[in-house]
């Protein structure tokens, strides 16, 4: 355990940066399936509304990944592949039909 005062506030600190990192990975997970659902939905039922939905959730979870990247949260590698990923998975999606 931690004897002097700055030990126990880096303690402190570094929990607090645990929650927020964790909580940040948890919703790029969360988007990425939210992202995967929708175009599943637009597998089912190809329309302009679907397709954008596909778009915009796509967006959403490309802008979190890169806010992760700036705070430090993910590595821009581990970032770059995730979006990657996912866009590659979307564009097999958006023009299989």
């Amino acid at each position: 355990m931690a004897n002097n005062k700055s030990a126990k506030k880096r303690i402190k600190v570094a929990e607090r940066n645990r929650l927020v990192n964790k909580s940040y990975k948890s919703t790029v997970k969360t988007l990425t399936k939210k992202t995967l659902a929708n175009c599943e939905k637009y597998k089912l039922d190809p329309n302009s509304d679907n397709k954008n939905l596909v778009m915009f959730s796509l967006s959403e979870a490309f802008s979190l990944i890169d806010k992760a990247v700036k705070k430090n949260v993910l590595h821009k590698n581990n970032g770059a592949n995730k979006k990657s990923k996912i866009n590659k998975l979307v564009k097999n999606f958006l023009t299989s039909k």
